[in-house]
């Protein structure tokens, strides 16, 4: 990792703002937000509709939740084609650049694998971490970075097609079933073991799709069309996406399937990602309304580093927090749940205190 102070001038600042929320809404997570307000409001409350849209669907069908990941792995790709010219640019040397991406990739791998160590509590070999499969999803996209539209989007259909196939063709009568699906075949054979809650590895086919898109889109950002032009092109290919995966899903020909990305799933969620694309670089970039950017910019800075800090420590912060919360808070009355929710707050404004230290101090990890 290293430290780079990036020059604002040179950013996009939509996509920074997009990274930055989806990776807010990730960090709440980690400091148990959800989970508490969940409590709070359990089921049969009328605010639990709401507030279970953050939680993962269990299986046929789409939450809120399920689109977070997909965010920032069509994010990820947005931003590429920037990274690789600012990178080409410094060193017009692309065997370079090639080293860096394996580099990235294989940083992303271990940390993806380690994660699952530290969720375990002991060595393991799990592939099912979001950073384990961005490490292929990134590889792939690099090597058509430099290849047309065209070509980009048929590899992203052909990884879809494959998908869909190797499902139905390992069984047929049901091929998108928790427990006798390919996927968990696969992970048979990579890892020995199936994970209970439906998550395949093999997800990092279908959602390299995400990341090809993103390339697309960012490749469109840098072209010479006007901006309503590139807004008009997400508009409608976000459209075609929502269109094509709730008709797959509706006629049901493919179910939206979020823990094993199925191809109804990917292109729903592409969907909602071009049209947040559009929203933002509408919004802000367009429109210029950035007065509220700032609290999601300095996040979106330091996505990684902020995502494993709160992978790794955020249960153990809301814990010390609550320590302190809980004996300095128990004379008001507000019981068990009023005060777990005032701990998350607090534990969710630490993480973020401290991606606003980063940035004050110019610090900004990058891998």
């Amino acid at each position: 990792m290293n430290s780079i102070a990036p020059n604002p001038t040179n950013r996009l600042v939509s996509l920074d703002v997009y990274r930055g929320l989806t990776m807010f809404l990730l960090v709440a997570e980690a400091a148990l937000v959800y989970d508490t307000l969940l409590e709070i409001f359990p089921e049969g409350d009328a605010l639990h509709g709401f507030f279970i849209q953050f939680t993962h669907h269990k299986w046929n069908g789409l939450m809120f939740w399920d689109l977070i990941q997909p965010f920032f792995m069509f994010i990820v790709g947005v931003a590429m084609p920037f990274s690789l010219n600012k990178r080409l640019a410094i060193s017009e040397d692309r065997s370079k650049v090639t080293l860096h991406i394996l580099k990235r990739c294989l940083l992303l791998f271990l940390f993806g694998t380690g994660l699952h160590c530290i969720y375990s509590g002991k060595m393991v070999f799990e592939l099912w971490n979001v950073l384990t499969q961005l490490s292929f999803t990134i590889l792939v996209t690099y090597f058509l970075l430099t290849k047309g539209w065209k070509v980009q989007l048929g590899v992203s259909m052909a990884l879809l097609a494959l998908t869909e196939i190797l499902y139905r063709a390992y069984n047929p009568e049901v091929p998108f079933e928790h427990g006798t699906n390919f996927g968990n075949y696969t992970d048979q054979i990579l890892m020995g073991k199936i994970n209970n809650g439906g998550w395949v590895a093999i997800n990092a086919i279908p959602t390299a799709a995400h990341t090809i898109w993103g390339a697309i889109c960012g490749n469109l950002l840098l072209s010479k069309k006007t901006d309503s032009e590139k807004i008009k092109v997400f508009l409608i290919a976000g459209l075609v996406g929502l269109v094509i995966g709730f008709g797959l899903d509706w006629t049901g020909i493919t179910p939206i399937i979020k823990r094993i990305s199925t191809t109804a799933f990917v292109f729903v969620s592409g969907g909602w990602a071009l049209l947040a694309l559009a929203f933002f670089y509408w919004l802000v970039d367009v429109k210029k309304k950035k007065e509220w950017v700032f609290p999601f910019l300095i996040v979106g800075m330091n996505s990684i580093f902020i995502y494993l800090f709160a992978e790794i420590l955020g249960k153990w912060l809301f814990r010390t927090i609550g320590i302190f919360s809980t004996g300095l808070l128990s004379w008001t009355g507000l019981g068990e749940h009023g005060l777990a929710l005032i701990t998350a707050i607090l534990t969710l404004s630490t993480l973020w205190g401290l991606c606003h230290f980063l940035y004050r101090k110019g610090i900004f990890f990058r891998i």
